[in-house]
């Protein structure tokens, strides 16, 4: 097997470091006309709702298929994080805490 030439090496090197560079300060450049975008600032307010929704869904949907005889389980500690995210002002951190340590002492303990 033949060693490739070190100027080859040096090349590769420098090309990568001027593709990398680029396609890091790309998204800095392409952002300041999309700060005023009204589709960026609608977009911003309804991804994360959005993106959570979907995770929401694909963690229940798995935990009914791999469980199908504890539904009531997903059912619950569903029911317990929204109304503890409702009723204590809305705070994620709580409730998903609750929502969970509900989950894990019914699915252990019944």
């Amino acid at each position: 097997m033949q060693t490739p030439d070190f100027w080859y090496i040096i090349a590769v090197v420098a090309v990568s470091g001027v593709i990398t560079l680029l396609l890091r300060a790309l998204p800095f450049a392409i952002l300041k006309p999309l700060r005023k975008s009204r589709f960026v600032k609608k977009l911003g307010q309804w991804m994360p709702a959005g993106l959570l929704l979907i995770l929401a869904l694909v963690m229940l949907g798995s935990e009914i298929i791999a469980r199908p005889e504890k539904v009531w389980v997903v059912a619950v500690s569903t029911a317990v994080t929204v109304i503890v995210h409702l009723a204590l002002g809305r705070h994620a951190l709580l409730s998903i805490f609750v929502g969970t340590a509900t989950y894990i002492v019914l699915l252990n303990f019944f």
